[in-house]
Formats: structure tokens, C-alpha cells, sequence
């Protein structure tokens, strides 16, 4: 028997005369396990909607055909908003609280769900979709910047029939609870559970039209490669959130690769594509979730440095894959690095491009090498070569002459040196931003305010973001952002947030209790970190808000939501010049070493790139209250994010 999918659901009209304890044994039927308090709330709430309901049918004309859904479960997740009152021409969503006035976290949930039924249902991609916030013992209505209209019981009824919308008819009931007809987008880890299990990843409409054409592209390069029996270096670039990683996941556990393999000793390799990545923590978070899942996750994705130590030997193995997928390729380790990293090893003095290209022409027949780069990301020292580096090993390779180079147009020029024509293909360049639900300019938002632009011109973005969904928060008070954040998720418990702080500050662990050192972070084990249940026995779910990442931690995955307490190393301060920028003097150090650092202001700046844009749907800040912070909360706030109160 399928498991229900909401608790109670009808037209309008039934709904308003049903006998209460028949609806709630219809909630207690989805959740027999509901607590006194949910209970209670249900006691309360089915009376004031049935009330409320009677209302619209005695006003609205067309409301008989109106259809009611109480505790909808949005397939795939377990979120349930209270009550969808489907009308013509739009959607409402009512959430309510038993208060006398609204939370933050009460707006933002509200907001979200209303976000993610625009973005994924079908059947809400044409028509409005309204949150309505009703804290049950409050009277009035207003409506916050985000949209959401908060409203007591005594205007509820009013704000429906008011809503401006298209008239047409509502959607009928059964059609919207198709569970086909919801399609959120994946996490990174869901989309690899995904891919483990069945071999594809869940196709959303709105996503897919973003990264299809370059996944079917990757097919055809390959595909020619085979054919022609040439060798392709693709480079796939990406803003970030973009979809890179995902892209190039599911081109390497493709089906379409299986029957392109050449046959070795021993026969054809079992696996035809390799995804690699330098990022530990990524490969450390998606091995640790597969293997829950009972699955190798060693074989799904593999960490760049056992790959290069492996077939560096003196064997020249030869690997047996014929695509090799190099995740975050414009910060792959220049020559200094990996003779510092390899030390002691059989690895010849060459940067990690150099060493693909070599590796890549050992394999029989045909290649294909595909780098996907993401722009202000270097953050560790030796990562600063670029893309550049890209270019070189082919221009340096004794074959250069059986490469052909794949790019976007915005990277041609670079690559021109490579002696090699490059084919330019804009479906190689990525730009609708995904990880943040589809919402336009989250990165665009964080490049001018950590460049530095005067606020009034960052205000008008950062309520785009607001009306669309996304939530920039900040506080100078560390409690109260970890309250708003359990608060805001208390009935998601699949939803992850936790704190990120960068690696270069040293006043947070000593000054706040933020352990953000070299010492804390190092026994932070993120493959637990990022997966496990807040309740979980170990203790150690990013949940807790106990442990902190940094941006080596952080960088390539993500969170619903980021809590970012802003370091000492990078903020506002006024020159002798009199102008007020952004300033690394209080930053930790590097070490001097083999690798000198070209360009710390750079690095500072990419690693709190990496910790504002790791939030699927919101970034909460928290900035110290200390005089040496003022003028960057000054800076911050006037931006246009909205103060935790």
C-alpha cells in the first residue's frame, strides 16, 4: 500500500462542512505519531479554516470549485505546509502559527515553500503563488519585504478572495497531487544517491533546459572521439551553483559510455569514466553517503592525488578509463605544489594538467579529458596557476598535434597558445544558477559586495533576492542566529545548515567560541558532518552548530543554509587615503615555504566567495560586536541584508 502523501483533501465546500474529528483522524492517519502539541494544533486550526472557508464560499463566486490539501508532504522531501487552497487562477499557501505575531523563521519557511511549488510543481510554473503567514492570535495583516503576508484569522478570508491573479480555473485536486507533478531539484549527495541507485538523476524541467545540452554535448565529443579515434581536452565553465559537478557526475556514470570502451588485456574496463576531484572534503562527504548506501563509493568518485600518485609509477600504468573528469580544474596544483605534496614519491616535477595529458595519451585509441572550472575559487597556495596551466600542458605535450580543445568563447583566447584550434561551444558554459533554486544572482550579488561596491547600489539586488526567495540574514548576535536557524528548520530534519567561518581569521575561536582554528577544524570528520541527523548519537551533525567548517571545508558542497561568522581577516577599514576597503592585515599568516603565495588579498577574497554562496536558500551572518567589525556590519547592513531581530 503507497504511503499517503497529505492528510486531508477535497473541494473547498466539503471541506467547510466536514465533520472535525473526521479530519483529524485523516492527519493522524498520515502521522499517528504526532505529539500533544501538533495535536492540539490541529484541534485549534480545523475549526478557524472550516470558518474561514465558509466565508470565501459565501463571497466568492467561484469558490465551489476551490480545492483544499491539509499537510501536503512535497514528494521527495518531508516538508508539509499546513493548508493549499488551490483557487482559481493561483495557488495560496497558509501556514499557521499559534502566536500573536511572526517569527523570521516563520516568514522564511513560509517563503520557501511558496519558492519551491513556483519552482518544481508543475501546475504552479503559470500562476501566483501566494504565502500567507497566520500567527493565529493576531489581527490585522501586513506584508513583509519577502512577500509573505502576514495575516490573523480575522483577515485570512480577505486576502484570498483580494489576491490579485489570472481567472482561470483552479487547478483540480488529483491533477495537483500527482506526485509526478513535483520535481525539486536534488542536493549534490541526493543527485549521486540517485545516480548509484537507478543510473540517472530525476529530471526538473526548469534545471534541466540549464545543463541538458551540455550533458548530450559531452555524449557526442565522446562519441566522436571514439569514432575518429582522437584525443579532446573539453572545458566546462560554470558560475557558481551552476551544475558542474552534477554535469559532470552524470557524464561519467553515463550508459552511453559502456560500448565506447576499447578492449585491453583482460578485456573491456568495467568502468569507462572516471570522476576525480582535488576537493578531500567533497570526495570524503560523497564516499561516506554512498557507502551508507552500501555502494563503493571509492569507485564513484576518487580523490586527484591517489590518482596521480597511482599512474605516476614507474610502470607508466595505464588507466583504464577513457574519460577522466577533473572537478574544479582551474585549481589544479602548479609543478611547486605537487613536488611539495608529493614528496618522497615517484612523481615526476610536473603540474597536475601536465600529468592528465600525459596520463591521457597512454590510453588506447581515444580520450577524453573534461575540466570543470569554476571562476574565484582558488583558495588553497599552488592553485593559483588557473586556467592557464590548462593551456600549457597541451602546448607542452610532444602530441599536441592529436588534441582538440573544447571551450566556451569567454575562455578561446586564453587557450589560443595550445597550438591546437579550439572548438567553441557555448553550451560549454554554464550560467543559470541551481543550487539556489533556480534564484538569478546570488553570485552576482556576493562578486560587488566582496569587490567592494558603495551599498546603495547592492540594495536593489539583495531584494530581488529577498522576492525571489533567497534570505540574507545577519546579526551580531551568535545565539540568536543558531535559534533562528533551529527555529526555521525545526520540522525539516532532512535539512542541513551549519557553521562556516574562514581559516586565515584568529579572533573567533579564542574571542567567541568559534572553532574555526587549525586544530578544531582538522577533527572535523565532514562526511558525518554533512550527513548525519541532529539527533544522531555521535554528535556530530553540522546541525548542532557545535563544529565549524572553513572554506577548505565547505568549498564544492553545500547547505540549505550557511551560517558565516565573518573573520577578523577580511574586513572594513579605512587607509591613509581616507578610503574605506576591504582589508586582510588582521589575517593569520602563511607559512613560508616552498609554494610562496602570489596574491593573499586574492585568496582571502575567493575563500569568503566560497563560504557566502554555500546556502541553497539563505546565508545568515554573524558579525562580531567588536569595534573592529563596525564598519564592516555598517557595510554589510546597509547592503540591503535584513537584521535578525
Amino acid at each position: 500500500m503507497e504511503k499517503a502523501q497529505h492528510g486531508w483533501d477535497s473541494l473547498l465546500p466539503d471541506f467547510a462542512v466536514a465533520d472535525r474529528k473526521r479530519v483529524l483522524d485523516a492527519l493522524l492517519a498520515l502521522v499517528p505519531d504526532a505529539g500533544e502539541g501538533q495535536r492540539r494544533a490541529w484541534r485549534d486550526s480545523i475549526p478557524l479554516l472550516q470558518r474561514e472557508g465558509q466565508e470565501l464560499l459565501s463571497s466568492e463566486p467561484a469558490s465551489p470549485t476551490y480545492g483544499t490539501i491539509l499537510e501536503y508532504i512535497m514528494p521527495m522531501e518531508s516538508r508539509r505546509p499546513d493548508c493549499l487552497v488551490l483557487v482559481d487562477g493561483a495557488v495560496v499557501v497558509v501556514e499557521l502559527k499559534g502566536k500573536t505575531d511572526a517569527s523570521q523563521a516563520d516568514i522564511d519557511q513560509v517563503a520557501a515553500y511558496a519558492r519551491d511549488l513556483r519552482c518544481y510543481h508543475r501546475d504552479c510554473a503559470d500562476q501566483p503563488v501566494q504565502p500567507l503567514l497566520v500567527p493565529t492570535r493576531m489581527q490585522g495583516r501586513y506584508v513583509d519585504p519577502s512577500g509573505v503576508v502576514v495575516c490573523g484569522p480575522d483577515a485570512l478570508e480577505a486576502e484570498i478572495r483580494q489576491l490579485p491573479r489570472p481567472r482561470k480555473p483552479a487547478t483540480p485536486v488529483a491533477q495537483f497531487l500527482d506526485e509526478a507533478a513535483y520535481r525539486p531539484l536534488p542536493t549534490l549527495v541526493s543527485a549521486a544517491r540517485e545516480l548509484l541507485r537507478s543510473g540517472a538523476v530525476r529530471r526538473v524541467t526548469r534545471a534541466a533546459a540549464a545543463t541538458e545540452p551540455t550533458v548530450e554535448l559531452l555524449r557526442d565529443i565522446a562519441h566522436e572521439a571514439a569514432r575518429t579515434k582522437t584525443r579532446r581536452l573539453v572545458l566546462v565553465t560554470g558560475v557558481p551553483g551552476a551544475g558542474k559537478t552534477l554535469v559532470g557526475l552524470q557524464t561519467v556514470h553515463a550508459h552511453w559510455l559502456d560500448d565506447l570502451a576499447v578492449a585491453r588485456a583482460g578485456g573491456k574496463p568495467t568502468a569507462p569514466g572516471v570522476f576525480l576531484s582535488g576537493n578531500g572534503p567533497l570526495v570524503e562527504v560523497l564516499q561516506y553517503e554512498l557507502t551508507r548506501e552500501q555502494a563503493d563509493g571509492k569507485t564513484f568518485v576518487r580523490g586527484v592525488k591517489d590518482y596521480v600518485k597511482r599512474y605516476s609509477s614507474r610502470r607508466n600504468p595505464v588507466p583504464p578509463e577513457h574519460v577522466l573528469v577533473f572537478d574544479e580544474a582551474q585549481r589544479a596544483w602548479d609543478r611547486a605544489q605537487v613536488a611539495a605534496k608529493h614528496e618522497g614519491e615517484h612523481v615526476q616535477a610536473k603540474s597536475e594538467p601536465e600529468l592528465f595529458v600525459e596520463f591521457a595519451e597512454r590510453i588506447p585509441e581515444w580520450c577524453v579529458v573534461v575540466g570543470l572550472i569554476g571562476g574565484g575559487q582558488e583558495i588553497h597556495k599552488g592553485e593559483e596557476g588557473g586556467l592557464a596551466q590548462w593551456r600549457d600542458a597541451i602546448a607542452r605535450s610532444p602530441r599536441a598535434h592529436e588534441w582538440t580543445v573544447h571551450a566556451p568563447r569567454h575562455v578561446e583566447a586564453l587557450l589560443r597558445r595550445a597550438e591546437r584550434a579550439t572548438v567553441v561551444d557555448e553550451r560549454l558554459n554554464l550560467t543559470t544558477e541551481l543550487r539556489f533554486h533556480l534564484t538569478k544572482d546570488v553570485h552576482a550579488f556576493v562578486a560587488d559586495l566582496l569587490g567592494g561596491r558603495p551599498p546603495d547600489g547592492l540594495q536593489a539586488r539583495a531584494a530581488a533576492l529577498e522576492a525571489s526567495g533567497y534570505h540574507l540574514r545577519i546579526t551580531r548576535d551568535l545565539e540568536r542566529a543558531k535559534q533562528y536557524l533551529w527555529d526555521r528548520y525545526a520540522s525539516e530534519p532532512e535539512k542541513r545548515f551549519g557553521l562556516l567561518a574562514s581559516s586565515r581569521d584568529k579572533r573567533l575561536e579564542s574571542d567567541y567560541r568559534i572553532p574555526n582554528g587549525f586544530q578544531s577544524t582538522k577533527r572535523v570528520r565532514v562526511g558525518p558532518w554533512y550527513a548525519d541527523a541532529q539527533d544522531h548519537p555521535a554528535g556530530l551533525s553540522c546541525r548542532r552548530l557545535v563544529d565549524c567548517v572553513t572554506e577548505f571545508g565547505a568549498q564544492g558542497l553545500e547547505l540549505d543554509a550557511a551560517l558565516v561568522a565573518w573573520g577578523s581577516d577580511f574586513v572594513r577599514a579605512t587607509g591613509a587615503d581616507g578610503l574605506t576597503t576591504w582589508s586582510i592585515a588582521e589575517a593569520r599568516k602563511y607559512k613560508k615555504d616552498a609554494v610562496p603565495v602570489r596574491n593573499p588579498e586574492q585568496l582571502r577574497l575567493n575563500s569568503y566567495r566560497v563560504l557566502l554562496t554555500r546556502g541553497r536558500e539563505a546565508t545568515v551572518l554573524f558579525v562580531p560586536p567588536a569595534p573592529l567589525w563596525d564598519a564592516t556590519w555598517e557595510y554589510l547592513q546597509a547592503s540591503g541584508m535584513r537584521q535578525l531581530t
